[in-house]
C-alpha cells in the first residue's frame, strides 16, 4: 500500500519502499510514477490522462520520501529548484557498518561514474570528467556493529553517499556495489530520505516532509529514542 506523505493540488510526496523505481526503466517493471497517477485519477476520479512530473529520483534500494509535481506550473518550478542545491533541502539517514573515525564532519570527494558498472570512484582533484561531491554528515546512534547518520548534500552526484560514506570505511548496510559485507534479505540498502524541505512553488509556504523509516528490526532498534 503506497503512503501518501504530503498532497495538495500542486504537489504529492510518498514514501518509496526499496523494491520501488521512480521512473520507468529497462526491467519493465511498474514505476512509482505511475502507481502516483493511479492513485490521483481514482481518489479525484479523474477522467483521462493524469499529469504528474517527476521532480527527482532516489536509487532503486534506497527508500524515502520523493516529491512529485501535480500541474506544470509547480514542475517547471521545482526543476529549476532542485537544480540550485539550495532551494531545498535533503536529509538522509543511513545505518553504516561500524563507526566513522569522526563523529561529525564535511566530506568533500572528486567522483567520476562508470556507466556500465553504474558506480561511481573517488577521483584525483580535478581528474578529467571528475566533479566534486560534497556532504556533511553526523553520527546519531552507535550500535554494537552498525551506526546511525544523518546526512545532508550540498552536491548531487550520482551514488554520492553510498561512495563518499564507503570512502571512509563506512559502507551502507546491504549495499555490495560499495563494499557492504552482505546483502539484505529485502534486496535494499539501508539509505533513506528522511527529510525533504523547500519553499512551496505556488502558495510560498514552508513545506517540511517526513518520511517514516522502513518497518525493520535494525531500523526501529537505532531509531526508536529519537523518531
Amino acid at each position: 500500500m503506497m503512503e501518501v506523505l504530503y498532497e495538495d493540488n500542486h504537489i504529492i510526496a510518498v514514501n518509496k519502499t526499496c523494491n520501488e523505481i521512480v521512473q520507468s526503466d529497462k526491467t519493465g517493471d511498474t514505476p512509482l510514477s505511475e502507481i502516483v497517477k493511479a492513485y490521483i485519477k481514482e481518489k479525484y476520479n479523474k477522467p483521462g490522462e493524469v499529469f504528474l512530473g517527476v521532480t527527482h529520483r532516489l536509487d532503486r534500494p534506497t527508500s524515502g520520501v520523493v516529491l512529485f509535481a501535480r500541474t506544470s506550473k509547480a514542475l517547471t518550478r521545482l526543476n529549476e529548484m532542485f537544480k540550485s542545491h539550495e532551494q531545498i533541502r535533503k536529509t538522509y539517514w543511513a545505518i553504516v557498518q561500524g563507526c566513522p573515525k569522526v563523529p561529525e564532519a564535511r566530506l568533500e570527494n572528486w567522483l567520476t561514474r562508470n556507466e556500465q558498472l553504474n558506480k561511481s570512484f573517488i577521483a584525483k582533484p580535478g581528474a578529467k570528467e571528475s566533479k566534486l561531491a560534497i556532504l556533511s554528515y553526523k553520527s546519531l546512534v552507535r550500535g554494537e556493529h552498525y551506526t546511525l547518520l544523518e546526512i545532508n548534500l550540498e552536491t548531487g552526484r550520482h551514488h554520492q553517499i553510498r561512495c563518499q560514506l564507503a570512502a571512509i570505511g563506512c559502507p551502507v548496510k546491504g549495499d555490495l556495489k560499495y563494499g557492504a559485507k552482505r546483502s539484505n534479505p529485502d534486496g535494499g540498502i539501508c539509505l533513506h530520505a528522511r527529510k525533504i524541505e523547500f519553499i512551496h512553488p505556488v502558495s510560498k509556504e514552508y513545506i517540511c516532509i517526513t518520511a517514516p523509516v522502513p518497518d525493520d528490526a535494525l531500523w526501529r532498534a537505532l531509531t526508536q529514542e529519537i523518531q
